[in-house]
Formats: structure tokens, C-alpha cells, sequence
């Protein structure tokens, strides 16, 4: 297959509309208007909200490739989820455990290599095929065959959770296919509990606080380990004094406070973080890193909960709550979900308790600290 490299293309201006554009230039220079556009602090003011939704968006990168312009998510990645029929194990990079600090810089190699631009030519060749993907040899295939397309179309999918099949039409890549290499190929991306753990450490930093070192001895972190990889949900659903239960009335939620939702065998098995509630409006956002989603959403993703303004004592467990995230296979065709949305998930498993929410202690004088200013 062919290496096709990138094109570069300059624009050429002509003199006379440097001088007559300048004074326009200047005057955006000096007031920045792009970066006070993007200020989260316009929607969210200067307290907890804002801090939250700056470390989600650490999670996105713009970049332009095969000509488009594509707000990259970080991809979701969770060591042992899809090993179970493959004779070889993989590791995904810092054992998806790592931070956008981390992780982008390698992302960004990934998709400067000449693999990705291979596979950029792949699916813009205006061909539909079917991609094949190996995970545990990160390497990719492509086939044009009839049959293999035909049962593709009509839903009888033959890849395995270690090798998955995608349906392409070949007409330009998409942020999806983007994702689907990242995730496979490049084994890049964070867990659940990895962006929570981003978010948290995010609002400690910015209130002076290294939680990573406070909460060393409470993780039992070995010596050159990182924090990351001891603060799973385990830890937040843990009996630990640095863990607070609360119950889950509307109103006692608070950004910053942990959804965790329970897993068959009564341990949690996944976790978002709250980034705001809104009591006028009766909205509750929600922030996670998960790819049992839509797929341009697979990875990290904005969540809401509506709830009645009038009726702050629901639990989150309630069914009346309208809970939007849906969820979805990590690739088409694969075996669903066996809940359609976020709060069939929560309330899952009573049997266990369902699903929490908790919040660190370390954090709170931090927060309040933080609310103050």
C-alpha cells in the first residue's frame, strides 16, 4: 500500500492587505478575543465549576488531518476489558492510567506516524472495505470482499472483542476512525477512574495541594509508582476515613462529588465525576471516560441528569430522573449493553446497594477555598 505523505499549503498575502488587515490584527492581538471566547470562567465563574471544566477540556486537542479540522477526544482504555479470547495480553500506554499531560504527546506521534497517514489514505480512497483491527499486534488490515462487506451491511459482524471489524465507505477520515486507531493501534487513552483521578488532582493543584503525595500512604503507593494507578474505584468505594458517603438527594450533591455505578458482583465498576448543578434549571452535568457510548462520544464526554427543580429530595436512584447519556457497543455490532442508558446503570444491582456517590475528603477545604475567591 501506498505512503502518501502530508501536503503542506501556504497562503501568500499581498502587501497592501497586511497594511490595510494591521490595525484590525492589532486590535484582536490586544484583546485576545479567542481566549476570552474560550474562558470557562464566562460560563462557569471563578469557583469549582470552572476548574472542572478545565480539566475536561485538557482532555480535547484540534488538529487537522486529511484536511479537516477535528476536535480529538482523549479515547477511553482499560487494561484486561477485551484480552479474554486472545492468546496475547496488551498494555495500554501507562496502563490507562495516565494523564492528558502525559498522554497527548504520544498521541500526537501516533498520528504523525506513517502508519496513521497509510491509514488516513485507507479510508479516504473513496472504497468501502471493512478495517480489521488487532489489538494485541497493533496492526490494522483492510478487506474489499464482497461477502465480508455483505455481512457487514446486514448486522452479522464477525470481529472478536481483541480484533474488531468497522465498516468504512472510504469517503475521508472521521474523528471516529481517529478514536478507532488511537484505541487499537496506538493503545492510547485513560480509564474511568484515571479522568476522575485527572479532575481531582486538577482542583488539588490549583488550591496548593499535590494529592498524589497527601494520599501516598492512604493508596499504599510503591516507591517510583504513580498515585494514578492505586486510585481506582475501588478506592473511592472503599471503607477509607479519606472517602465521604453521601446520600445521593439531589441536593446534597456538589461538584466534585463521585458517581460510582456497581457491578454485577457488587463492587464498582465504573465512575464520572459531577461538574455542576444547576437547582433553577434542574440540570446536573456529569463528566466520565467511558467508550459504551455513541460512537463520536466514545472516550471523554459530557453527561446530564434533568430533574425537578421543585423536588431537590430525589435520589439519583430515582426512575423519574431522565438521565441522557445512552449507551452503546465500543464498535458497531458487537454485543449491547444490557442497559440503554446511565440511569438504568445506577440503579442496577439494589441487590449490592446500586449505585453512590462520595467525595474526598482531602479535597474539601480545598473547594471551599477555591469557592471563596
Amino acid at each position: 500500500m501506498e505512503n502518501r505523505s502530508f501536503k503542506v499549503f501556504k497562503v501568500h498575502f499581498p502587501l497592501f492587505l497586511v497594511f490595510f488587515l494591521f490595525p484590525v490584527i492589532h486590535a484582536a492581538a490586544q484583546e485576545d478575543p479567542f481566549s476570552s471566547f474560550s474562558d470557562p470562567s464566562r460560563i462557569w465563574g471563578n469557583g469549582i465549576e470552572k476548574l472542572i471544566e478545565e480539566a475536561f477540556r485538557l482532555c480535547f486537542k484540534t488538529r487537522i488531518l486529511g484536511g479537516k479540522v477535528m476536535n480529538l477526544r482523549m479515547p477511553f482504555a482499560q487494561n484486561n476489558e477485551r484480552d479474554k479470547l486472545s492468546d496475547t495480553g496488551w498494555v495500554f500506554l501507562e496502563g490507562g492510567k495516565g494523564s492528558p499531560e502525559t498522554l497527548w504527546p504520544a498521541i500526537e506521534t501516533i498520528i504523525d506516524s506513517a502508519d496513521f497517514k497509510i491509514y488516513i489514505d485507507a479510508v479516504s480512497d473513496g472504497k468501502e472495505k471493512v478495517l480489521i483491527f488487532d489489538i494485541p499486534t497493533q496492526t490494522w488490515t483492510s478487506s474489499r470482499e464482497l461477502f465480508e462487506l455483505a455481512r457487514m451491511k446486514a448486522g452479522a459482524y464477525r470481529g472478536l472483542p481483541h480484533r474488531p471489524y468497522v465498516y468504512v465507505q472510504g469517503r475521508g477520515i472521521e474523528e471516529t476512525d481517529v478514536y478507532n486507531y488511537l484505541y487499537c493501534i496506538g493503545l492510547a487513552g485513560m480509564d474511568c477512574s484515571a479522568f476522575v483521578w485527572h479532575t481531582l488532582s486538577y482542583i488539588a493543584k490549583s488550591g496548593g495541594l499535590d494529592l498524589g503525595r497527601a494520599l501516598r500512604g492512604t493508596l499504599g503507593v510503591r516507591p517510583g509508582d504513580s498515585p494514578a494507578r492505586y486510585a481506582g474505584t475501588g478506592f473511592f468505594d472503599s471503607r477509607s476515613r479519606e472517602i465521604i458517603t453521601v446520600k445521593d438527594e439531589i441536593r446534597n450533591l456538589k461538584p466534585a462529588d463521585i458517581i460510582l455505578f456497581r457491578g454485577p458482583d457488587g463492587d464498582a465498576a465504573h465512575s464520572a465525576i459531577i461538574q455542576s448543578v444547576d437547582f433553577k434549571r434542574g440540570l446536573l452535568r456529569y463528566l466520565q471516560c467511558t467508550d459504551e457510548a455513541p460512537l463520536a462520544e466514545r472516550g471523554v464526554h459530557e453527561s446530564f441528569v434533568y430533574f425537578d427543580p421543585a423536588s431537590p429530595g430525589m435520589s439519583l436512584a430515582d426512575s423519574s430522573l431522565r438521565w441522557s447519556q445512552k449507551r452503546y457497543p465500543p464498535f458497531p455490532g458487537e454485543k449491547a449493553s444490557p442497559f440503554s442508558e446511565d440511569g438504568e446503570r445506577y440503579r442496577a444491582f439494589p441487590e449490592h446497594g446500586g449505585g453512590k456517590v462520595v467525595r474526598l475528603r482531602q479535597l474539601q477545604p480545598i473547594i471551599e477555598k477555591i469557592n471563596k475567591r
